[in-house]
C-alpha cells in the first residue's frame, strides 16, 4: 500500500470505525508522508539546512511531471477534507489550516498550468543555483556538482514550457523585460575561474583532502566550460531571438486565457484572505489618503514651507540625501539595525541566537533588483545606481528587511518551537511581508526615526505598499498603462524613477503579490490596536509579537484567529506558555 492510499485508509478507519485513530495521527500522517513525496518531486534532502538542501539533480519540470503532481494534490485535499477539524487539538487545527492553504494554491495554480510562465521581472529559475557563500561539508559540493551536469535537461524542459506558454499568450508581459537577459549573461562567462558557478570551489571544506580538492576544482571548470556555459548560451539565444519577440504586449493578467479566474486566484494565495479586487482597490485608496495626511504632518516638522509635491522634489534632488559610496548607504543601513537591537528586548520576549549579515546586492542582478531583501543568512541592500537610493528611507528598509523583520523572523523561525517541517518551510507573504511592514511602523516606537526626513521617509514606504493596492488591481483589473501606474507611484510617494519603474515593472510581471504587504499589515496593526483598548493596562508588546513570530508563517484569518484567543485569555506571556 503506498503512502497516499495509507494515508486515505486511515482516513476512512476515522470516518467509519467505532474506535477511530485519534484525528491528530491521522492528520500527521497525511501532512508528513505529503512532505516527504514533496521534496523528493523537488529533489530537496530532509537532512539539510534549507539554503543547501538541494540533491544532486533538479526537480522534474515537464508538463507530465507538474499534471502528476496536480493529481496528488488534489487527491491529499480530499483526503484532508475528511478529517473531522473540530476533533483535532489547537496546534494541529494550524497545521490542518496551514497544510489547507498550500495544498488550495498548489490544486488552484494547475488549470492555468503555472510553471508556462517560470519566471517574472523579479524572480527567475536560472539565477540562484550558483551559491553566493562556500558549503560546509563535503557532500554538498559534490551534489552540486550533480546539479550543474544536470542544467541542460532542467533548462530544456524550461525552454519547452515557455514556449507552451508563448503559444496560449500566457508570458511575462514584454515591457517588463528590458535588460534581464543580462541575468543570464553573468553566467556565460568562457573562462571558469571567473563564472558565478566557480564561486564555491575557491574555498572548499577541509574535510575534503588537497588532492580531492584540485580533483574537484578540475571537474568543476571541465563542466562550466562544457556543460553550465552552453546550457545558459542557450537559454540566452531562446530569450533573446524566440521568447522576447514573441512576449504579450497587453499589461493586465485578466487578459490572458482565463484570466479574471485566474488574477482572483493569486490574490487568494498571496493575501489568504478572500477579498476581490475592486474591494482592495477601494481599501488603496482609503489608505493612500489617510497616510497623505501624515505626510503634510511630517512636512510641517521638517519646517518646509512649500506644497508636498514640492517636497518631495526637494527630497529626490538634494544631495545631502544621497550616498556617495557603497559603503556610506551600508554603513548607514548597519547602524540603523544596530540601534533597534538596543530596542529588542523592549520589543521581544524571545530573543534569537542566529545572527545575519548585512550585504550589497549582487551586480548581476541590482540595476533591475528592489531595493533590499532580507533572509536568515543576510540581509541584502542595493547599492546600485546610489542617486536613486535615498538614506532617508534606509531605516524603514533595514527595519523591514533585517531586523526585526524579515532576518529576525527567520531566525526566530528557526528557534521557535518545534513544529512539522511542512510547517517551517512554508511561507505565505500576507503574514511574512505584512510583519516586515509592520515593524517599519515599530521604529516610530523604538524611537529609530531621529529626523523629519527619516519619518518621511518611513511614511513614503508605507505609502508606496498603499499605493501597490492600487496599481496592482489598476493594472490587471482596471486595465491601467505602465506610464499611469509610474505617474501614480510618483505622485504619491519619495520614492527615486529608477525604483518606481522597477518596481511597477514587478507588478505588471507578478500579479498579486503586491498586495499582500499592505493587507498584512493592516491586519496586525488593527489586533494591536483591539488588544491594546481591551487589555489596557495588561497589554505588553512583548508577549503579543512573541505570539506572532512563535506561530510562523500562518493565514492571515488564522493569524486573527490566535490573537483573539490570546487576547480572551488576558495577554498571557507566550514565552513562558512555550516553555
Amino acid at each position: 500500500m503506498g503512502p497516499l492510499l495509507l494515508s486515505l485508509a486511515l482516513v476512512g478507519a476515522l470516518a467509519t470505525a467505532q474506535t477511530p485513530p485519534p484525528a491528530d495521527a491521522v492528520l500527521r500522517t497525511l501532512y508528513e508522508e505529503e512532505w516527504t513525496w514533496r521534496q523528493k518531486q523537488f529533489a530537496r534532502l530532509p537532512d539539510d539546512e534549507p539554503w543547501s538542501a538541494a540533491d544532486d539533480h533538479f526537480p522534474r519540470v515537464n508538463s507530465v511531471a507538474q499534471a502528476e503532481r496536480a493529481a496528488y494534490w488534489k487527491r491529499t485535499l480530499a483526503a484532508l477534507d475528511r478529517i473531522p477539524t473540530d476533533q483535532l487539538s489547537p496546534e494541529e487545527r494550524i497545521n490542518a489550516a496551514v497544510f489547507r492553504a498550500s495544498l488550495e494554491a498548489f490544486v488552484a495554480d494547475a488549470p492555468f498550468r503555472i510553471w508556462e510562465m517560470p519566471f517574472n521581472a523579479d524572480s527567475n529559475f536560472w539565477s540562484g543555483i550558483a551559491p553566493r557563500t562556500p558549503y560546509s561539508r563535503p557532500e554538498q559540493v559534490r551534489r552540486y556538482l550533480g546539479r550543474m551536469r544536470d542544467l541542460p535537461r532542467y533548462f530544456d524542459e524550461q525552454i519547452v514550457n515557455m514556449r507552451a506558454g508563448l503559444a496560449r499568450g500566457f508570458s511575462v508581459p514584454r515591457v517588463t523585460l528590458a535588460g534581464r537577459d543580462a541575468s543570464i549573461t553573468a553566467y556565460t562567462v568562457a573562462e571558469p575561474e571567473q563564472n558565478p558557478f566557480y564561486a564555491p570551489f575557491t574555498k572548499l571544506p577541509a574535510a575534503i583532502p588537497a588532492g580531492e580538492q584540485e580533483a574537484l576544482r578540475g571537474e568543476a571548470k571541465r563542466l562550466i566550460v562544457g556543460t553550465v556555459v552552453p546550457a545558459y548560451s542557450k537559454l540566452l539565444t531562446f530569450y533573446r531571438g524566440e521568447y522576447l519577440p514573441r512576449t504579450r504586449t497587453t499589461l493586465a493578467a485578466e487578459t490572458m486565457p482565463d484570466g479574471r479566474a485566474f488574477y482572483q486566484t493569486q490574490i487568494r494565495q498571496f493575501t489568504t484572505l478572500s477579498l476581490t479586487a475592486s474591494q482592495i482597490h477601494a481599501i488603496g485608496l482609503k489608505e493612500v489618503a489617510r497616510i497623505t495626511v501624515e505626510m503634510e504632518t511630517a512636512k510641517a516638522a521638517a519646517k518646509f514651507a512649500g506644497t508636498l509635491e514640492q517636497f518631495k522634489q526637494f527630497l529626490r534632488t538634494d544631495p545631502r540625501f544621497y550616498a556617495r559610496t557603497p559603503d556610506e548607504l551600508m554603513g548607514v543601513s548597519s547602524y540603523a539595525a544596530k540601534r533597534m537591537d538596543g530596542e529588542l528586548k523592549n520589543m521581544f520576549g524571545f530573543l534569537p541566537r542566529y545572527r545575519f549579515t548585512i550585504r550589497p546586492v549582487p551586480e548581476a542582478i541590482a540595476p533591475f533588483y528592489t531595493a533590499g531583501r532580507g533572509g536568515l543568512e543576510s540581509c541584502l541592500m542595493n547599492t546600485h545606481d546610489l542617486p536613486s537610493r535615498p538614506l532617508y528611507q534606509i531605516p524603514a528598509l533595514t527595519l523591514h528587511e533585517c531586523v526585526p523583520g524579515h532576518s529576525f523572523q527567520a531566525a526566530v523561525a528557526r528557534e521557535g518551537p518545534d513544529r512539522p517541517e511542512f510547517r517551517k518551510q512554508t511561507y505565505f507573504s500576507g503574514y511574512g511581508e505584512g510583519w516586515g511592514l509592520y515593524t517599519e511602523w515599530l521604529g516610530t516606537v523604538a524611537g529609530i526615526y531621529r529626523t523629519p526626513y527619516e519619518n518621511f521617509g518611513r511614511l513614503s514606504y508605507e505609502m508606496w505598499r498603499a499605493c501597490r493596492l492600487v496599481i496592482d488591481t489598476g493594472i490587471h483589473h482596471y486595465g491601467w498603462s505602465r506610464d499611469k501606474a509610474i505617474a501614480y507611484l510618483l505622485e504619491h510617494t519619495a520614492l527615486s524613477r529608477h525604483e518606481v519603474e522597477t518596481e511597477i515593472d514587478r507588478y505588471i510581471s507578478w500579479p498579486g503579490q503586491a498586495l499582500a504587504y499592505k493587507l498584512g499589515e493592516m491586519t496586525i496593526r488593527r489586533k494591536r490596536a483591539e488588544a491594546e483598548a481591551k487589555l489596557g493596562a495588561r497589554f505588553d508588546q512583548r508577549p503579543f509579537h512573541d505570539l506572532i513570530l512563535n506561530l510562523g508563517s500562518v493565514p492571515l484569518p488564522v493569524l486573527e484567529r490566535e490573537i483573539d484567543d490570546w487576547i480572551d485569555a488576558g495577554g498571557p506571556d507566550t514565552l513562558a506558555a512555550r516553555k
